[in-house]
């Protein structure tokens, strides 16, 4: 594809969320953060705070196999808050059962920092997830029956003819 042809339809080869935030601001990545998370959070029992901690160890972990492990300083120093805080806030979440804290070892057999696992956040969403699709289901089906009838099929013919 030569660069006039990406200059005339950007949005084939760009993201949303590239589209939205610009190529430089996601040049430095994005963290993965599931809609049922973000809308179940009073159901989960989290506050604000403890939605941030989730989210920022979510940022740090990039593989599945291996469970991030930043220090609680480090955690800290990006939600701007004392150590002191941020401990009460995970051992909230340890007792809702989204996180599981585990003592790190170096190699040299030095204590390091934690490694949060975060397996009770993924199965407890799993858990939510099919009361979200009948809540989806419901708005769909409410939706299709204010809408004039073939209206979704007139939609998508007008779609096809234009491209």
């Amino acid at each position: 594809m030569t660069k006039t042809q990406t200059e005339k339809s950007p949005s084939r080869r760009r993201s949303s969320t590239q589209r939205i935030f610009g190529a430089k601001v996601m040049a430095h990545g994005y963290t993965g953060v599931p809609n049922i998370l973000v809308r179940a959070q009073s159901r989960l029992g989290i506050n604000t705070t403890q939605f941030n901690i989730i989210v920022q160890l979510l940022s740090y972990w990039i593989d599945p196999a291996r469970p991030p492990f930043p220090t609680k300083r480090e955690l800290a120093q990006r939600m701007s808050m004392n150590v002191q805080t941020l401990r009460i806030n995970i051992k909230a979440l340890e007792e809702h059962g989204l996180v599981e804290r585990e003592q790190r070892l170096t190699a040299a057999g030095d204590y390091g920092s934690n490694i949060y696992r975060l397996d009770g956040l993924v199965e407890k969403l799993k858990a939510l997830a099919p009361g979200f699709d009948k809540e989806r289901d419901e708005r769909r089906a409410a939706r299709e029956k204010t809408e004039t009838p073939n209206a979704r099929r007139s939609a998508r013919k007008l779609a096809v003819q234009k491209s």
